[in-house]
């Protein structure tokens, strides 16, 4: 079919417009169809050598070993031509000069030296050949030997001899701050080995703490790889050797069970009674009996969900919690210390607290080791007994002959009234919340009202088993959107709970975290356009999280398992902190607190620390720091001072706070969380229920909240 003139002038004019390396129509068109030809530069010759060379040297090991002596041949031969063409002392005569270029050639190749018949030459060169592939054989053995240690180093399977190092076993987030904590606490003179073990890279996992911690003096890190729960690589740590040994969770629904088949490698290798201190950890508290059985009596085991759980309440109720209690649990300020002073004996356990200027006395250790915590001021102390303390330095403290001196006037002249209820909302779910709530149900006072903000469906409306004095109420929808927040009055509550999503094993941790920042800041969002503080307390999985949180001037964030990583480290340089731990963490409830120090003493008046301390006395609660109020300011409550001397005299603010350790009181069992039933919140005028959207389901076994 002939070709229209329309497309042939339109093929003329496209190869006009070509460039090089284009596609090219020729000038003469045949009738039945176009013969197109395709230009194609050439490859350089140097890529086209470079090809060829790689295809000879992927055929076989002999293309390799010619290619090498043709290269050597190619260097030495013409080198050695003229050095004996430039020596004044060369023979004169052609053959001389080619045989002094042959010994030349032949002694930097060590091929023999000899000369002569041709016969003689290639046997020389043979022997030499010979001797070269023995030397090279010996020496690849050699290599390939050291290679193999090397591999085996790298690979963390060595054998650790040392005497009073610590142990960490296993791999978590939580492992940077017990490595650091455990860095701190060591004394500036003394050297310190610590040693990892985990299922993971050693090179890998000794550059993640390098970078996270930095490189401290007297200290040595000896990471090695393998599985903590066999005996026989536990054996490979000297473990029996080792000064403590802490075991780390790992993320997923199988952590726990991990480190319990961890705690059962440790009784197997170590027996019942003997061994090192160990201190664990479990993310559902279900699972702390069966470790400790597991563990024996040499241990100590603590509930991470369950203590990022009361931190979180404590830091709704009192912000800025989280920030006091990583002052109180690090080691980089005032701390815990048990100490003995026995010239305290017969004396009130009150007169010792007025006489200890620099230190807090918060209890007493019984000689039996049983911890009394906030007795009663008239309790006189025994022989034996030591006290609990919080303190900068962890030798004993000096006890003044005089007590501070204490200024009756400036005391509060009225009891300080009850709190009043308050009104939270949970925006998210995860497995902590319904320790959340339990917690908030057994600790709030009558009246206190619950909202709920979650991606469920709305639970069924079953009547509570007790008389709670929490009401709870339920709205479905994502946290995240901002059009749930707008239909909520966040001007009514006193504080709220943002909690992130459960991470999974195997996940990035710094995922989890993104959707609890995005709703931070829809909250921040909300404060700016109205001009109101909400206080908010975020869930955070990652550290590097918490400098990327939008807080506003009363927010705070919590990073899960920080709490528990800090007291495992106090364990482990203290081991009989251990029982007073329990006692703060987990017997009571809200120990920690942050009272107005209008409670104590008269706002407006100048008067010593030490009158707040027996103003707080006569209220059973003992004292350890203040945090002042610093007015016109982004972030008016600043650091807490922790063991303040006695005798400082300051003029207190009403807005200031006063950091005690109360008598609490004692949790009872905590309630059936299979029970657990929210009544919904039903939406107001000219409101529209929120579509559900897909949250984390309640992942705490027995919590249910379903349609």
């Amino acid at each position: 079919m002939p070709l229209p003139e329309s497309m042939k002038l339109l093929m003329e004019r496209r190869v006009s417009d070509a460039g090089p390396g284009t596609l090219r129509f020729p000038e003469v068109y045949r009738v039945q169809g176009v013969d197109v030809e395709r230009r194609q530069e050439r490859s350089p010759l140097r890529h086209r050598t470079r090809y060829l060379f790689d295809r000879t040297l992927a055929r076989s090991t002999g293309a390799l070993l010619g290619w090498l002596a043709l290269c050597c041949l190619a260097v030495v031969v013409p080198v050695s031509t003229l050095l004996v063409w430039t020596d004044p002392n060369a023979p004169h005569s052609l053959s001389g000069r080619l045989t002094q270029v042959w010994r030349t050639s032949a002694e930097t190749l060590r091929l023999g030296v000899a000369t002569g018949a041709p016969l003689r030459m290639l046997l020389s060169v043979l022997l030499g050949l010979i001797a070269l592939l023995c030397v090279s054989t010996v020496v690849g053995v050699v290599t390939t030997g050291l290679g193999d240690r090397l591999a085996e180093l790298r690979r963390g399977r060595s054998r650790v001899v040392e005497r009073g190092h610590t142990l960490v076993l296993g791999w978590s987030d939580q492992v940077f701050t017990v490595v650091q904590e455990l860095i701190g606490a060591r004394a500036a003179d003394d050297r310190q080995v610590i040693t990892v073990l985990a299922d993971r890279d050693p090179a890998a996992m000794e550059r993640a703490l390098t970078a996270t911690l930095g490189v401290t003096d007297g200290v040595r890190l000896e990471c090695r790889t393998g599985v903590p729960s066999d005996p026989d690589t536990l054996r490979l740590v000297s473990l029996g050797a080792a000064r403590a040994v802490v075991v780390l969770q790992a993320e997923g629904l199988d952590g726990d069970l991990g480190v319990v088949r961890i705690l059962l490698a440790l009784r197997t290798v170590l027996g019942t009674d003997a061994g090192p201190r160990v201190v664990a950890a479990v993310h559902d508290g279900r699972w702390v009996p069966a470790a400790r059985l597991a563990m024996g009596p040499r241990g100590t085991v603590l509930g991470t969900d369950q203590s990022t759980a009361r931190l979180l309440v404590q830091c709704a109720r009192h912000p800025g919690m989280s920030g006091v209690l990583r002052d109180l649990l690090d080691f980089s300020g005032a701390e815990f210390h048990i100490v003995d002073i026995p010239q305290a004996a017969g004396l009130s356990f009150g007169e010792v607290a007025l006489r200890l200027e620099t230190s807090s006395a918060v209890g007493l250790l019984r000689a039996d080791g049983r911890p009394l915590l906030t007795p009663p001021p008239g309790t006189v102390l025994v022989a034996g007994d030591r006290l609990v303390t919080v303190a900068h330095d962890d030798g004993p403290p000096p006890l003044s002959a005089h007590r501070a001196p204490v200024d009756p006037t400036a005391a509060a002249r009225t009891r300080p009234a009850p709190e009043r209820p308050y009104r939270l909302l949970l925006l998210g779910w995860n497995r902590r919340a319904p320790l959340i709530v339990d917690t908030l149900r057994r600790t709030a006072r009558p009246g206190s009202t619950l909202d709920l903000v979650t991606g469920l469906a709305p639970p069924c409306v079953r009547p509570p088993t007790d008389s709670s004095p929490l009401r709870l109420t339920h709205r479905p929808g994502d946290p995240c959107a901002p059009e749930t927040l707008t239909g909520l009055d966040l001007s009514a509550y006193d504080c709220a709970i943002a909690l992130g999503v459960d991470q999974q094993a195997g996940t990035d941790p710094e995922r989890a975290d993104d959707r609890t920042l995005l709703t931070m800041l829809n909250l921040r969002s909300w404060e700016e356009e109205t001009s109101r503080v909400l206080p908010v307390v975020a869930e955070m999985r990652e550290h590097r999280s918490r400098t990327l949180a939008p807080l506003g001037p009363a927010g705070d964030a919590v990073v899960a398992g920080e709490l528990t990583a800090l007291l495992m480290a106090q364990i482990v340089h203290t081991p009989e902190l251990a029982a007073v731990f329990e006692e703060i963490f987990a017997a009571r409830g809200g120990a920690l607190a942050l009272r107005p120090a209008a409670h104590y003493v008269r706002p407006g008046r100048e008067a010593s620390f030490a009158t707040v301390v027996a103003a707080a006395m006569r209220n059973g609660e003992y004292t350890i720091g203040y945090r002042a109020h610093v007015p016109h300011s982004p972030r008016p409550h600043g650091t807490v001072h922790l063991c303040p001397g006695k005798s400082e005299r300051r003029v207190w603010n009403a807005d200031d706070e006063i950091l005690v350790l109360t008598p609490g009181h004692t949790e009872r069992a905590p309630t059936n969380l299979a029970r657990l039933t929210l009544p919904v919140m039903r939406p107001g005028p000219g409101e529209h229920a929120e579509p559900q959207q897909p949250d984390a389901p309640p992942t705490t076994p027995g919590a249910d909240i379903s349609p």
